[in-house]
């Protein structure tokens, strides 16, 4: 088997990469057959870090192209002879967004219409579309199945959004084999320190404040980045063409709970924390419900989160030559 990775040297992408060849650890074995190839496509923007596949670089089944999805000549050159697209890349800053949209318009929407086209043209066998439960703006109580309504509030979410539902109309136009999965708040080693775990983490490692937004009550489930390649890769082997499956990690908390959490784990203390005003838009609490895939492909997670952040903080305090760059 032949998969394209797009995105494949970013955060989410690069423990995808990490886990096809093998270099990766977790307490559930990767559901995925090994590949022959895999290519990782990506532009390698200020996220994407090459040292993110420095433990399968010597893999003689890995080849790296660096360019955009955004590209159709590139595009057009490297989809052929791959069975299986796996679509990572994208701009996924809400901050981001919120000061400049045009990136994650182009990326996010025309990117993955771009792959989508080449896809159809050369007759790839599967097409996973990767998205994030921002694309159904926040609910206050219960959860979204893979049926609600897409109400995103923020840019980013917004061309997330579109991009899920260009992939399904493929499918539904097409008769591509296309399956989207949406999946909670992520978090694990190599994760770019402007997202809240590694930035807290790393404030706090250099002796910093860290930022609490508004009153901390806004709500996310955590989802350890192994567990959501693993869901993925379920999703890959076994997902029905044309379907959304959530991958979730079952525990919500508070950013308040959640930075209790990262000081104790740091050994600092409530001094160390800044209150904020809150980001424009904020959504109040997100929540999935992942019955489909645990029912129907056997997903569950293996990482809890009291397990999964404090290998985490370790990964961080250990790996100082890989984010002190980035900062």
């Amino acid at each position: 088997m032949r998969i394209l990775v797009t995105g494949g040297a970013g955060f989410i992408g690069s423990e995808y990469v990490r886990m096809l060849l093998g270099a990766t650890g977790g307490d559930a074995e990767p559901p995925v057959r090994e590949p022959d190839v895999v290519t990782v496509l990506d532009k390698l923007t200020y996220s994407g870090n090459p040292a993110n596949l420095d433990p399968v670089r010597d893999d003689p089944r890995l080849r790296f192209v660096q360019g955009d999805i955004c590209d159709p000549a590139l595009v057009d050159e490297v989809v052929p002879g791959h069975d299986v697209i796996v679509h990572l890349a994208a701009e996924s800053h809400v901050d981001r967004s919120i000061a400049g949209a045009a990136p994650f318009v182009t990326t996010n929407v025309l990117g993955t219409q771009t792959l989508l086209d080449a896809a159809l043209r050369h007759g790839i066998r599967r097409f996973v579309h990767v998205s994030t439960d921002e694309v159904y703006g926040s609910i206050d109580e219960g959860s979204w199945t893979e049926t609600w309504p897409l109400a995103p509030n923020s840019p980013y979410s917004a061309s997330k959004a579109g991009s899920d539902l260009l992939a399904l109309a493929y499918h539904r136009t097409h008769g591509m084999d296309v399956v989207v999965t949406r999946s909670s708040n992520n978090y694990g080693p190599y994760q770019f320190p402007e997202k809240v775990i590694p930035l807290f983490v790393t404030n706090l490692l250099d002796g910093g404040t860290v930022p609490l937004y508004g009153d901390g009550g806004n709500v996310r489930d955590w989802l350890h980045v192994h567990d959501h390649c693993r869901g993925i890769a379920l999703v890959q082997q076994k997902g029905r063409p044309g379907e959304v499956y959530h991958i979730g990690g079952g525990t919500e908390l508070t950013n308040r709970e959640l930075t209790g959490r990262l000081l104790e784990a740091c050994g600092a203390g409530w001094d160390r924390v800044d209150p904020v005003p809150d980001r424009k838009g904020h959504d109040r609490r997100y929540s999935l419900d992942t019955t489909k895939i645990s029912k129907e492909l056997g997903y569950a997670p293996s990482i809890d989160l009291e397990r999964g952040l404090a290998a985490t903080v370790r990964w961080y305090r250990d790996n100082r030559a890989w984010w002190e760059p980035l900062r």
